[in-house]
């Protein structure tokens, strides 16, 4: 029986867990000598790289001093928290990264709370200590308060720290000291994370996460808690609701290293694959075949907004996707559900219309960009928060906002939050900047951030997590600029927008295919505008083609999608296609438009 430790690697987003598990990887000799397998090595789908986050987590194994070390990655952000609450399952104990510059953040006190509350054994790595104006034992004290605070037990809060930079490759117990290489972080890890506790008893093993394989369908990954797993094993799978559903084990892998190993058996505290399980779900137990006895199952945080999620019938659909019907985004859907637990999806009157619920905008954005490089076509309508009814008051969602800006712009993002019904809570100055904390509803973190940005020259850095419901604020004032749109279908010609540059700004580049109903730029007053940009110049004897100055355009403002999701107003889609982002109005013709108005 070998050693085996699990640990999860939690922080808060961008403060280095993936390089650290490259860094583990490198010096356990996953790779041969000449293998140049780059950084970031976990983050394997293309969204994790152009975004440079983790969205979804990932299981690696190392050996190390004839220990094996299960590692998870976990992702950092508070709409990706489901992902989170159920790999923690599968760890007895967590490696705590935090910044030394910038201490814990609201996404640090999000996963550390669920740790505690699930009575791991918390590791602290004090990370980035190479930055400048870096207070390594500030930041100690305040992952102790923090830990306090959220209620852990003394064998908790008796917690080792190493401190190091993961990107410099080294760890140390003294900052000042520095090392030549991560070792004494391996250490702390066999010292102090506790081995697999191995309850007396039958088998049973909860499915934290699944993969997919084209080959061999779906597959159950998990942690053994007690009891053995055999290849060829007949066994009971309990469900959510507590039916018995009877199965049979085809094949079992183990991790090792990147990939995963067949084997016959698997030890009682590893985690491992299951191939071959017909209709299991996350949160099933995979119990003994004559006494199955089933595990408490995981429970999931409340989405908190909504999207609706249609068809695309612009007069542009078809052109760029594969699937474009309401089946397609139908199944497309049904599909997500299976491993994506904070999600919902609710069918409306409308055969073609879905309204799907998340835990923000990054959680439904990440989705639908998803879908777009899969080849489907869609259209969504403006973020909704969910507001629910306690004790016959109407709630919203309220969100704990960290904001860090340069001082002397502080004034203004202050100014901005409050508008939106925001209350700060307190603001301490680092270095020449400023860290202000806010408790804001959700409604109105939405569009926040590109108007902040806007305030700032882009030096605002925004985070913010769930808290509570609370009864509803009052209104919060919408966008203030109407919309420019268009009145006829064709390309958009230069000379038409340049003669009407004085009336906004434009989302369209000269040349570009519009449609009638499309929003092709923001008006510089608050109504909406129908304005025609296919004319072309009248070329009469009068009007020679090269007498005019030459037309100067400024440059089309591209949105993001989550940009373009939190720009959009009540009566206005995003058109979401493989190679376009439009915004268009509902009702495209200016009549059904004023006659929907009216009503």
């Amino acid at each position: 029986m070998a050693n085996i430790k699990n640990i999860a690697i939690i922080a808060h987003v961008d403060h280095g867990k993936t390089t650290l598990v490259d860094k583990i990887m490198y010096h356990c000799q996953l790779f041969r000598e000449n293998e140049n397998t780059g950084d970031l090595i976990l983050d394997n789908n293309d969204l994790e790289r152009e975004r440079g986050i983790t969205i979804t987590s990932k299981n690696v194994s190392v050996i190390y001093k004839d220990t094996k070390i299960n590692i998870i990655d976990t992702p950092g952000h508070a709409d990706f928290g489901g992902e989170v609450e159920r790999v923690l399952n599968m760890a007895d104990g967590v490696l705590l990264l935090v910044d030394a510059f910038e201490g814990p953040m609201p996404q640090t006190r999000f996963v550390l709370q669920k740790a505690i509350d699930l009575g791991l054994k918390p590791c602290v790595v004090i990370n980035k200590v190479d930055k400048e104006n870096c207070t390594p034992d500030e930041v100690h004290e305040s992952v102790f308060d923090l830990m306090f605070e959220l209620g852990a037990e003394e064998w908790q809060l008796d917690f080792p720290t190493v401190y190091g930079s993961a990107k410099q490759n080294w760890m140390s117990t003294d900052w000042k000291q520095k090392t030549e290489n991560i070792e004494p972080l391996l250490d702390m890890v066999i010292d102090h994370i506790p081995a697999p506790k191995i309850p007396e008893g039958n088998t049973q093993m909860l499915i934290t996460s699944l993969d997919f394989s084209s080959f061999t369908g779906r597959i159950a990954i998990g942690r053994l808690t007690r009891g053995t797993l055999k290849a060829g094993q007949n066994i009971s799978l309990v469900k959510r609701n507590g039916s018995i559903v009877k199965s049979k084990i085809k094949e079992l892998h183990v991790f090792e290293g990147l990939g995963r190993k067949k084997v016959e058996q698997v030890q009682t505290g590893d985690i491992c694959a299951i191939v071959g399980l017909e209709g299991f779900e996350i949160g099933d137990t995979v119990a003994d075949w004559e006494h199955p006895e089933g595990l408490q199952t995981i429970a999931i945080d409340e989405p908190t907004m909504s999207m609706l999620f249609t068809i695309n019938d612009s007069p542009f659909f078809g052109k760029d996707g594969k699937f474009v019907t309401s089946r397609h985004i139908k199944d497309r859907l049904t599909k997500e559900l299976e491993k994506n637990l904070a999600l919902r999806v609710q069918e409306t009157d409308s055969a073609d219309k879905f309204i799907v619920f998340g835990r923000g905008v990054l959680h439904l954005s990440v989705l639908i960009e998803t879908m777009r490089r899969e080849g489907y076509e869609l259209q969504i309508g403006q973020p909704q928060v969910i507001i629910k009814e306690i004790d016959g008051v109407k709630c919203e969602p309220i969100e704990e906002m960290t904001i860090d800006l340069p001082e002397e712009v502080s004034g203004k993002a202050i100014e901005m939050v409050s508008t939106r019904k925001g209350e700060m809570l307190s603001m301490e100055a680092k270095g020449d900047r400023m860290v202000c904390k806010f408790m804001v509803p959700s409604r109105g973190i939405i569009g926040l951030r590109n108007q902040l940005l806007t305030a700032t020259a882009g030096e605002a850095i925004m985070a913010h997590r769930f808290k509570e419901y609370q009864p509803l604020k009052g209104g919060i004032p919408e966008r203030q600029n109407g919309s420019l749109v268009s009145m006829e279908k064709g390309q958009a010609i230069p000379y038409s927008i340049d003669k009407l540059q004085d009336r906004g700004k434009f989302f369209v580049d000269p040349g570009e295919e519009i449609y009638e109903g499309q929003v092709i730029g923001e008006n510089s007053r608050g109504d909406d505008m129908a304005v025609n940009v296919t004319k072309t110049k009248k070329l009469s004897n009068v009007r020679s083609s090269g007498a005019d100055d030459k037309a100067k355009i400024v440059p089309a403002i591209k949105f993001s999608l989550e940009e373009a999701l939190e720009y959009i107003q009540k009566d206005e889609y995003v058109e979401v296609t493989p190679n376009h982002l439009r915004i268009r109005k509902i009702f495209l013709t200016e009549v059904e438009r004023k006659r929907n108005k009216a009503i």
